[in-house]
């Protein structure tokens, strides 16, 4: 039995340090292009579970770059550019539950 990963009960580690934040944001990257790969790869109508996957790692990937935005380092112009991250990473979550 495998488990399905559920966007509302995702978190995030509050103890991570601005290097930390930054490789976990880029390995949650990696799991969810794979994510999206497999889905795109797997025959239509076959049963997965991709999207809800790759849902509740979008929840994570964007409490952690909330937290990357408001840690106080780079606040300037860094921020905005995490606002917009984050910005377009609620809207993909949206349009993927609509799929759902």
């Amino acid at each position: 039995m495998s488990y399905t990963p559920n966007p509302d009960h995702m978190r995030a580690p509050n103890h991570l340090s601005e290097n930390e934040l930054r490789q976990a944001l880029d390995e949650l990257d990696t799991k969810i292009k794979t994510l999206h790969a497999r889905a795109n790869a797997t025959t239509a109508n076959s049963p997965h579970h991709y999207h809800e996957h790759i849902a509740a790692l979008e929840v994570k990937r964007s409490k952690l770059a909330e937290q990357l935005g408001t840690s106080g380092h780079d606040a300037g112009q860094q921020g905005s550019v995490w606002t917009e991250i984050k910005r377009g990473i609620d809207t993909l979550r949206d349009d993927i539950s609509k799929l759902i």
